[in-house]
């Protein structure tokens, strides 16, 4: 019903141009036709008829009468059957697919998927007999973790984001290429990940909020089966990579602490999430093949970046301040452990020469106590002399037993100095003038 809008306006279009036309025209000797008599207008009288009306139009003031030429009567007696031909070959062609070298074709042969076709000229049956499903042949994408490429407006429709776009080499560094922990990035996705706080109390399990850009590197898979599955399994392969890759995001980060993740290879880690990645696409049937992940930037939320330095100052100084204490307690457990190991080191060494001399001790009682039951009272008599040696051996004394004017003992002098020269010895030790020496 759209041409029933269009006519007025193409009748007014008309008019209008007519009466421009009419300043140029000469005028007519006769009265002027109706200006509401319109040329359009005329072909839609009923009986429609408009190429019958056209023909009049000429033949009444031009003087053409297209009824008359035999070419005209030609083409209306032939335009069916060459219609009908032209369609029947333009059928035919149908069945005629030529694929580009970026893609492969899935032949449907009465809506059944038979074979794969690769780039090239290929003839099948004509539609809708058989179909060609057209897939991509190698080539790659890039599909980040986050949904920010396209979002939904307040109506409900699509609005694309603008994205920025790369600049030559020579160029300054656009803004997208900032990593440092200040900075907020269009492809960041938001992580909760494990941390560890330390308290007075001990340590403690705690949550951090970390940003992070992720970034998959995909293509469907190059064989026949991998190419069918694209094709009939799912619908959406962006929206599945997406949703599986944030399901393993969030399994793979909820057993690791942010210190960990921070100070672990990133390529490790893009191997560790690619690896868990492809293994759930091949069980959902996906058909898509990760090439390569690439794990960017692991950085916390650019408004928090100077707290979380804040924070990991006050945590590395608290964990300096418990490792000094901890060294101060361990050193002076040593020098105890160190003092009483001296301590009872010595105890031990007192102890063993105490009893060492009483072993000896014991051991010259059992010699004496033998020598006293062999010897009688001249080992006695001998133990006494030998003590009173022991005890006088620094003094030059004489002993003059008090026994010798009644029994006449003889005094040995054979330790002391001659006595014949009287003038060296000294008064204490001279002899008594009313005794004699014995021979």
């Amino acid at each position: 019903m759209l041409w029933l809008g269009l006519l007025p306006a193409a009748i007014a279009s008309e008019f209008l141009l007519r009466e421009l036309l009419s300043f140029f025209t000469p005028p007519n000797k006769s009265e002027p036709e109706l200006l509401a008599k319109s040329f359009l207008a005329s072909f839609w009288r009923w009986p429609i008829k408009p190429f019958s009306q056209l023909q009049d139009e000429l033949k009444q003031r031009f003087g053409i009468d297209l009824r008359q030429s035999w070419a005209f009567a030609y083409i209306r007696r032939s335009l069916l059957p060459v219609l009908g031909v032209l369609l029947g070959i333009a059928w035919l062609l149908s069945g005629l697919v030529e694929i580009p070298m970026a893609e492969r074709g899935i032949y449907e042969r009465f809506g059944a998927p038979v074979a794969v076709w690769q780039p090239g000229i290929h003839a099948g049956l004509p539609w809708p007999f058989g179909r060609v499903q057209r897939i991509e042949n190698g080539v790659v994408h890039e599909l980040s973790a986050t949904t920010n490429e396209v979002s939904k407006g307040a109506n409900g429709q699509a609005k694309t984001i603008e994205v920025e776009t790369i600049p030559p080499a020579e160029a300054a560094t656009p803004a997208s290429a900032n990593r440092l922990w200040d900075a907020s990035h269009l492809a960041e996705k938001s992580q909760i990940i494990a941390s560890e706080v330390t308290t007075a109390e001990g340590n403690r399990q705690s949550f951090h909020i970390v940003n992070m850009d992720v970034r998959f590197m995909y293509r469907i898979g190059l064989n026949d089966e991998a190419a069918l599955k694209a094709r009939y399994t799912s619908a959406d392969a962006e929206a599945l990579i997406r949703s599986t890759a944030n399901r393993i995001l969030v399994r793979y980060f909820a057993s690791r602490t942010l210190e960990g993740v921070l100070g672990e290879a990133r390529t490790r880690m893009a191997k560790d999430i690619g690896a868990q990645l492809q293994a759930d696409l091949d069980l959902l049937n996906s058909g898509v093949e990760i090439m390569t992940t690439v794990l960017e930037a692991i950085h916390p939320p650019a408004a928090a970046a100077n707290a979380y330095h804040a924070v990991q100052a006050a945590q590395i100084k608290a964990r300096s301040i418990i490792a000094r204490e901890r060294g101060n307690a361990a050193q002076q457990i040593n020098l105890a452990q160190l003092r009483a190991g001296i301590s009872r080191n010595q105890a031990n060494a007192n102890a063993r020469e105490t009893l060492a001399t009483a072993e000896v001790a014991n051991r010259r009682f059992a010699a004496e106590r033998d020598a006293y039951q062999q010897g009688g009272k001249a080992f006695l008599m001998e133990q006494y002399f030998a003590q009173l040696i022991q005890g006088l051996k620094s003094a030059r004394v004489l002993l003059v037993d008090h026994r010798l004017p009644h029994t006449g003992a003889t005094i040995d002098l054979r330790d002391f100095a001659s006595t014949d020269k009287k003038s060296e010895m000294s008064p204490a030790l001279a002899p008594r003038a009313d005794y004699q020496e014995s021979p």
